[in-house]
């Protein structure tokens, strides 16, 4: 990284050099140092790499308060002449559902008082959680496995150490998952599910429930840890189906102004309110920097008076210092170690 130019540039324009024998932060040249990359992965990424550069060869620069981070948007939202600018898609959808839930109400059975306002905005927003994690949560588990947990009695400690009870739980998780036949005729076919407990090695190491699909004529298996049933994820799900069950009764309906909608599930009302919210609205999605006029950088990033600035800090030297090695090290064992640790309990990948 050093040897790059991009980096030699920037140490020149700091001025204060670079080592331990070179280094004077009497001779940087500027108060304020801006990192502005694009607001989606990759220039996340960069990002990453300019943070650990400053962390390990200039520390004095974020110690004293000079580095900050811009928040350049992503999106432009756009609704007659009212320009609205947003940083990401949990902002984007912030600012949606708000929009959605002003006239809505829900009603969740021909008598019963409508839900709406702040009460119908948490729920939704509850929905739209468990949907981004479900979402993510795919790449690793089947989505069919992950809606059907909802469903069954939530797995307790307790009930997690007991392989007879997590077993008989087992048992109604295989019953309770897609069935069909597998016959590639079939259209829309969406496979044959078994579920079984793998007990692990005896002592209580390695218990997983091991999920079969055959579909076409093909099969695979995925495999949930007993360890996933104590995530913040499968919280979160479980959570939600409490407060959804038997909530929508006969007649349910949601409204919004003059429009109405027969609702069955509450995705669907979510689904249906979040589209009539985005009705009138253009949403332009900023692949990186270069797509916005000088106008809109200057409004959105550079402005002094509009822009947003997240200064780097270090709150604990020794947890900053064995982040960067084992992430950002050259030993590629920690790293792995890391990854395979805390894996079941990501809430950002980058895929």
């Amino acid at each position: 990284m050093l040897s790059s130019v991009e980096v030699g540039t920037l140490i020149t324009a700091l001025g204060t050099g670079i080592g331990r024998e070179d280094f004077n932060i009497e001779k940087l040249r500027y108060h304020r140092i801006i990192i502005m990359t694009d607001a989606d992965v990759d220039g996340s990424h960069i990002r990453t790499l300019l943070l650990t550069f400053f962390y390990r060869q200039m520390p004095a620069l974020i110690e004293r308060g000079h580095v900050y981070i811009a928040q350049p948007p992503l999106y432009k939202i756009k609704k007659g002449k009212q320009e609205v600018y947003v940083k990401d898609d949990a902002e984007l959808n912030t600012h949606l559902l708000n929009a959605a839930i002003d006239g809505a109400a829900l009603h969740v059975n021909a008598d019963a008082p409508a839900l709406s306002g702040a009460a119908l905005e948490a729920l939704a927003k509850e929905h739209m959680t468990v949907e981004n994690i479900i979402a993510r949560l795919s790449n690793r588990y089947d989505e069919a496995v992950l809606r059907t947990l909802s469903q069954l009695p939530g797995i307790t400690e307790k009930k997690s150490e007991d392989l007879d009870a997590l077993e008989a739980w087992t048992k109604k998780l295989s019953a309770a998952l897609p069935k069909d036949s597998g016959d590639r005729a079939v259209n829309g076919n969406g496979g044959l599910y078994i579920a079984e407990l793998d007990r692990g090695d005896g002592e209580g190491e390695g218990v997983r429930i091991a999920v079969r699909k055959m579909q076409h004529g093909l099969s695979a298996t995925r495999y949930i840890p007993r360890e996933f049933f104590d995530t913040n994820e499968y919280r979160h799900i479980m959570s939600l189906a409490g407060k959804l069950k038997g909530l929508l009764g006969d007649g349910a309906y949601i409204e919004r102004g003059e429009k109405r909608l027969a609702a069955n599930t509450f995705a669907e009302v979510t689904d249906w309110i979040m589209n009539e919210a985005r009705k009138g609205q253009s949403i332009q999605r900023y692949k990186g920097l270069g797509e916005m006029n000088p106008e809109q950088l200057w409004d959105t990033t550079v402005n002094p008076a509009t822009r947003r600035l997240l200064q780097v800090k270090i709150e604990d030297a020794v947890k900053a210092d064995e982040i960067f090695t084992t992430l950002m090290g050259d030993h590629v064992e920690p790293r792995r170690e890391f990854i395979e640790k805390h894996a079941i309990t990501v809430s950002n990948l980058d895929i």
